[in-house]
């Protein structure tokens, strides 16, 4: 089953190494699945971060999506906002 939480990162940025440290104690506590996508180094997945970001106007990593709400959360958030927009 394809991951319904995606995540978008750059290797090199601080907020993004800080949240996935976070997003994965998520997936550790809460069971779920986050696909990850760097884009910094990835053309493919930075063209697909900036599609799906054209709604939000975020503008900036990290970007997360879940795919089922359609809830997305721009930049640094807390845990509690995390496992908030984890759920279905």
């Amino acid at each position: 089953m394809q991951p319904y939480l995606e995540e978008y990162f750059g290797l090199e940025c601080e907020h993004c190494i800080r949240m996935q440290e976070m997003s994965k104690r998520l997936e550790q506590v809460e069971g779920v699945t986050i696909a990850r996508f760097e884009v910094w180094h990835n053309k493919e997945n930075m063209a697909r971060v900036e599609q799906l970001d054209k709604e939000n106007n975020c503008g900036g990593l990290p970007f997360f999506i879940n795919t089922k709400t359609g809830q997305t959360l721009c930049g640094e958030v807390s845990y509690n906002d995390l496992v908030n927009w984890s759920k279905v």
